[in-house]
């Protein structure tokens, strides 16, 4: 109210120099500026209207309106006089305008010292009653601090140190441990609590024996198969078993490159399982992630030059050096950029960025692609999770790179987010 009160005092003093100018120059700019300046002040006394809580400020605000009004019908009737040409009444009228100017600032003073006397008497209640609050709320501490004393002394006995053995065990399993060897008979709650723990932990203990038996699986039953089956389409394709026809060959390169296909898929499922399931170790050291940018950069370029894609580098000299293990970032790095590329239509645009951020660094990637819709900006993290409005494009990819490239980042204590 006391800001709107100076902003009205402003805006009146604003006019009253537009006025006077108008009259002494007939130059229709200050006029146009006095009635800017009146459109100001009657959205301002709007807003104040419904702040005013309390009888002598809402009469002050009347008595500003009523004031204001018989100032602009001033205004308004010498206007028309000076463009009737009766320039002699111009004394008259300053006479008024000058009475009715002075009753306007003299009524906002008054408002001014209304707000701040009943701003006082609102602390100074305030203030009674918060002394009476303080009083009581020493008596209800001191009884409540008792009453807790006593509730604290059965609840370290009774509740306290079961949950204690509850959140080592919690510990040990996140470190791996499943041993399902939990003891206790008391509180009941806890104890039959203390039961579905070490049944969660049997369960997870088999889990656990499943999951490496299918990392076993997959690497031995799998991948070795693969392999010697592209091994074999190399042999065949050189002619090592007789000659080989272009259209023979043609066709082992399909099966060869769909076999490389398989085995990168193979290898993700097995490196992105292994990070979910916290088996995958990291060799942290500080280094800079410049170099890892430009080999990746390095390594899509026939695809970029077989597409005609811009593929733009803006790195930040002098970026810090952080620790990470450079294998992985180049997996995630490689996973990112070359999504960008892959999904990029030819003669497109693709832009790699690097800056500090926050102690650490910020690495972008942007595309000229079909974009990604608002609701997918999330999913798209999650395994075998493709948006793409081409459905020629989405058979290039097999939805784990950018779910692998998430584990990376998470592990390393980073965020990764997408934008459209």
């Amino acid at each position: 109210m006391l800001d709107y009160s100076e902003k009205l005092l402003d805006l009146i003093y604003s006019q009253v120099r537009y006025e006077k100018k108008f009259i002494i120059c007939k130059d229709e700019i200050f006029y146009n500026e006095f009635l800017r300046l009146k459109n100001d002040f009657d959205r301002t006394l709007e807003e104040m209207t419904p702040l005013a809580d309390f009888s002598q400020a809402q009469l002050s605000l009347k008595n500003i309106k009523e004031f204001y009004q018989n100032y602009q019908s001033l205004m308004r009737e010498e206007v028309d006089y000076l463009k009737a040409g009766y320039p002699d009444t111009q004394l008259s009228f300053n006479q008024k305008k000058e009475e009715v100017t002075h009753s306007i600032i003299s009524e906002i003073e008054k408002l001014k010292t209304a707000i701040r006397q009943n701003a006082t008497d609102k602390i100074k209640i305030l203030h009674e009653i918060g002394m009476e609050l303080r009083q009581m709320g020493m008596v209800t501490t001191g009884a409540f601090m008792i009453i807790g004393i006593l509730v604290s002394l059965f609840i370290n006995r009774s509740i306290t140190i079961p949950v204690s053995m509850l959140k080592k065990k919690t510990k040990e399993i996140g470190q791996g441990n499943f041993k399902g060897n939990l003891n206790l008979s008391f509180p009941p709650a806890l104890a039959e609590l203390a039961g579905a723990f070490n049944l969660m932990c049997n369960k997870l203990n088999e889990l656990d024996k499943m999951k490496s038996d299918f990392f076993s699986f997959i690497t031995h039953e799998l991948r070795t198969p693969l392999s010697t089956i592209k091994m074999g389409m190399d042999l065949l394709r050189d002619g090592a078993e007789g000659p080989v026809t272009e259209g023979q060959k043609e066709l082992m390169t399909v099966i060869e490159k769909e076999s490389q296909r398989l085995i990168g898929l193979v290898n993700s499922l097995l490196d992105l399982s292994k990070m979910e399931a916290g088996m995958m170790s990291f060799h942290l050291q500080p280094q800079n992630i410049t170099p890892l940018i430009n080999q990746t950069l390095k390594e899509l370029g026939p695809l970029v030059d077989s597409k005609k894609i811009i593929l733009e580098s803006m790195v930040t000299e002098g970026l810090p050096i952080v620790k990470m293990d450079s294998e992985r970032i180049l997996q995630a790095l490689r996973n990112i950029i070359g999504n960008a590329v892959k999904f990029t239509p030819e003669g497109g645009h693709v832009k790699v960025s690097a800056r500090s951020a926050d102690h650490g660094v910020e690495v972008s990637i942007a595309d000229t692609g079909p974009g990604i819709p608002k609701e997918n900006l999330i999913t798209i993290f999650e395994k075998f999770q493709q948006v793409i409005a081409d459905r020629a494009l989405l058979s290039q990819g097999t939805g784990l790179g950018l779910a692998i490239a998430k584990q990376i980042i998470t592990h390393h204590g980073g965020k990764i987010w997408a934008e459209s």
